[in-house]
């Protein structure tokens, strides 16, 4: 299927690893100008490499998006490289909070205020920086990623879910503020993917269950499914599966898709959306 993506000019915040790298791929692999953001240069440069080795075209911005200053490099590097930005993918985020399985006993006010900065407020800046140009052109991407968290938060990590649901929420808003503009907005709430720290946890579930050999990995993740991660698809997900919704949602194909919530986690949320 072509996505009618070439030549679209797309920023994907938090690209030099993980899902943020897979979406970038995909898009350039449907021919968008990619810009790849980290806050740390050797590891956005190899992730743009990869894309230019591969026949595509990519560029780099480094910056913090957890401050104003962070943000305002970004953002000009972004716009500096293709000349304005049709695609913001808003993948950056994180939390605070000790080993990140804080519950809300020991996640502090401190660590609630940092990753709200990190995840809601960082979006926040950049949809600023370059939404108005989207909506002067008639015609942009907004894509939001929350989590399955956002929507099904369970007693860990009360912080970074809230951060996340707050995220679905200014998405629906923010529809309405470019409606009728060319300009989309829609969220994307991912379960858990195998990215590295996924298979760290699975490597750590078997070294404490005492298994070893080749098969230990896909014995530590059918456990956990089974134990801890309850979903109606027994696996985790594959970065290729976000990427791929993602860079739908980012095309002209999309249009008639304004302010929605699209889970991919394997059937994890008990709610209806």
């Amino acid at each position: 299927m072509d996505l009618q993506l070439t030549g679209k000019r797309a920023l994907v915040t938090g690209s030099s690893s993980g899902i943020g790298a897979g979406i970038a791929a995909e898009l350039a692999q449907e021919g968008a100008l990619v810009v790849v953001h980290g806050r740390h240069e050797g590891r956005a440069e190899a992730v743009a490499r990869a894309i230019r080795d591969g026949g595509g075209t990519a560029a780099v911005a480094i910056g913090d998006l957890s401050s104003d200053v962070g943000a305002d490099a970004v953002a000009a590097a972004a716009l500096a490289a293709f000349g304005g930005i049709d695609i913001l993918v808003n993948n950056a985020g994180g939390r605070s909070g000790g080993d990140g399985a804080a519950d809300w006993m020991s996640a502090s006010a401190q660590d609630w205020a940092d990753t709200y900065q990190k995840n809601t407020i960082a979006t926040l800046r950049m949809i600023h920086r370059l939404a108005p140009a989207m909506k002067e052109r008639g015609w942009g991407r907004l894509i939001q990623f929350a989590s399955s968290a956002a929507n099904s938060p369970s007693s860990a990590v009360p912080h970074y879910a809230a951060s996340k649901a707050a995220i679905i929420n200014l998405t629906v808003g923010l529809s309405k503020a470019f409606a009728n503009s060319g300009v989309t907005a829609n969220t994307v709430s991912p379960g858990m993917i195998a990215t590295p720290s996924v298979d760290e946890w699975f490597e750590q579930i078997a070294a404490e269950k005492g298994w070893s050999g080749p098969d230990a990995a896909k014995q530590a993740e059918a456990w956990a499914m089974e134990h801890i991660v309850h979903q109606t698809v027994s696996r985790v997900g594959r970065v290729r599966e976000i990427a791929a919704l993602t860079a739908f949602l980012c095309s002209p194909l999309a249009d008639f898709i304004n302010g929605a919530n699209f889970r991919s986690d394997g059937g994890r949320s008990p709610a209806i959306n």
